[in-house]
């Protein structure tokens, strides 16, 4: 109960140092919210969302699970997403993993954890597809870096893959989409994929995340000043282009690397 009861005293301690520093700081916060970003993080305590981005209550929507994934079955993600975009109208989404990821170490052993198993598997789809990149990275913690970075880089690619992000892209140039790493050891984001703003940017990204790139790869940037390159009634067939390309891809290939 002690641990407990130290959070209810910082919480007050909080509440009046924000209050005598501005009388109104939590009545101007109380009446709507209007985040310029959505971010979506690991569940690591070591990873406050606020506090590494030097963020105020009311400037970030914070989605967070294991691994900072962002799986297209996960309900809640999604509603958090269609939220974020279509509702609050955020300009930018967040993908950030961390160096030290336990999700991501996990996904790189051969232990077994039970149901957490199925929550790990689309990062060990990751290491499955870029193996012959990782194995030959001599160093167990670089490797295990590269992973912390592809892992953002494929969650950043499922984001394009949705219908929310389709959808507001057809209408105009939001939300756009950034992927970080934060470094535990020094406390600092590092910048791994940003301004991905389209379809061509996605499908760049795309070819990254499975190209063999080196760690630490520079961000890609994407075209800000470029028209949409999905738009209006041609939106449905393109997706379902795509995903058929897929699956024929996925029945050509039987089990790997796709």
């Amino acid at each position: 109960m002690e641990n407990f009861r130290r959070i209810i005293q910082n919480n007050r301690a909080w509440a009046a140092a924000m209050v005598e520093h501005d009388p109104d700081y939590f009545e101007k916060r109380a009446s709507k919210q209007e985040p310029h970003f959505l971010y979506i993080g690991c569940a690591d305590s070591r990873v406050p969302s606020n506090q590494v981005t030097g963020t105020e209550p009311g400037e970030l929507f914070v989605h967070r699970n294991i691994a900072n994934q962002v799986q297209p079955s996960d309900l809640n993600a999604m509603c958090v997403l269609q939220y974020a975009v279509e509702v609050l109208d955020v300009k930018h989404v967040i993908v950030t993993g961390h160096y030290g990821c336990g999700g991501v170490k996990a996904a790189m052993g051969t232990e077994s954890y039970g149901l957490v198993d199925h929550w790990l598997g689309p990062i060990r789809n990751v290491v499955r597809w870029n193996r012959s990149e990782l194995e030959a990275i001599a160093d167990p913690e670089a490797r295990f870096d590269r992973v912390v970075e592809l892992n953002v880089l494929e969650q950043i690619y499922h984001l394009t893959e949705t219908p929310i992000i389709q959808h507001a892209w057809a209408k105009g140039r939001r939300p756009l989409l950034h992927g970080l790493v934060y470094d535990i050891h020094t406390g600092l984001l590092r910048e791994i994929a940003t301004g991905i703003d389209s379809q061509e940017a996605a499908d760049a990204l795309a070819a990254r995340r499975e190209s063999g790139v080196p760690a630490g790869p520079p961000p890609i940037a994407g075209r800000i000043a470029a028209p949409p390159v999905l738009a209006g009634d041609e939106l449905a067939d393109a997706i379902a282009m795509r995903v058929l390309r897929q699956l024929e891809g996925a029945a050509a290939g039987g089990n790997g690397k796709r």
